[in-house]
């Protein structure tokens, strides 16, 4: 693993001379988007009877989907009956309540209008946030365009960090996943990447906090997205 703390560059300053498709992972990487979730979550324990918990708390138990975030708050199974209830409204809440007090994160606008203006990197996002809730947040953030191709939870029958989400984004965009970069802020980002064979890249202050992240050991080590593009060119020349 590597950090960098090079100057980010543009797109200028890119040597583009192999394809790559760039990956991006959403809650925690792209976008801020604790209080929308943890509001979410607590609207569902409630109506259901289980304690509402505190935003940090909740934010820990990001990262996997849905089902786990509310079987992690609720002190159930993830295959408990009752969590079929509680994600059905949580995913009618927050369906009405995508971007509340979500926003982009630092350097997200940036790395994506720099990349998007490179005709040889294009761009997906791979996420467990279930689909309808991803559709709503991109719209709303305005970045339904940003992206060749999206993945959302419930796509396919395997989410991150099983590899096939990935292997199905190197289909879609014609690539195999060797050719493929992972930029997340997780540890199930950076799993999925390496059992896809894809490079990966963590970046930091994330969902979970940078420990997970650390010991999953990403190629690269960013602090924010304003280090991506110059981080990309170990991979855009021979």
């Amino acid at each position: 693993m590597s950090r960098t703390d090079a100057d980010p560059g543009g797109p200028a300053s890119l040597g583009i001379s192999v394809r790559l498709g760039v990956v991006f992972d959403l809650d925690g990487t792209l976008i801020d988007s604790r209080s929308d979730i943890a509001s979410s979550a607590n609207y569902a324990l409630g109506a259901h009877g289980f304690p509402q918990l505190s935003v940090s708390e909740l934010s820990t138990y990001v990262g996997d989907g849905a089902r786990w975030l509310l079987a992690r708050a609720a002190r159930l199974a993830h295959d408990a009956p009752a969590l079929d209830a509680l994600l059905a409204t949580f995913v009618a809440y927050y369906a009405e309540h995508p971007t509340d007090e979500t926003r982009l994160l630092p350097g997200a606008r940036e790395a994506l209008a720099a990349l998007s203006r490179l005709p040889h990197l294009p761009l997906a996002l791979c996420t467990n946030k279930p689909r309808a809730i991803t559709d709503r947040v991109l719209e709303n953030l305005n970045l339904s365009s940003a992206f060749q191709v999206v993945i959302g939870g419930g796509d396919l029958p395997k989410n991150k960090p099983d590899p096939l989400p990935l292997q199905h984004i190197a289909e879609r965009l014609g690539l195999t996943t060797v050719e493929l970069v992972m930029i997340g802020d997780g540890a199930q980002d950076i799993n999925c990447a390496k059992a896809a064979g894809a490079h990966s890249i963590g970046v930091e202050g994330g969902m979970q906090g940078n420990e997970l992240l650390i010991e999953s050991g990403p190629d690269v080590l960013l602090k924010s997205l304003f280090e991506l593009p110059a981080a990309l060119e170990q991979w855009l020349t021979p």
